[in-house]
């Protein structure tokens, strides 16, 4: 996965898989377009006027834990 935030256009784009696909763009809402990729599975998440919709101070920097099955 990979989080990528520009604040001059206040994009941030989150991908979620790295395999390399043809996508289709569905804009759910004004904001939020969601990449579609093979098997109609979400690969990437668009949100336009981030810092209106996502604590990005509560968000950078990313922390996060994996959990490790037994």
């Amino acid at each position: 996965m990979n989080i990528f935030y520009s604040d001059k256009t206040d994009l941030l784009y989150i991908r979620l898989d790295e395999i390399k696909q043809d996508l289709i763009n569905r804009r759910v809402s004004e904001d939020v377009v969601l990449d579609i990729g093979e098997h109609d599975k979400i690969v990437g998440i668009e949100i336009i006027d981030a810092s209106k919709h996502v604590a990005l101070d509560k968000l950078f920097p990313l922390q996060y834990e994996i959990e490790k099955t037994a």
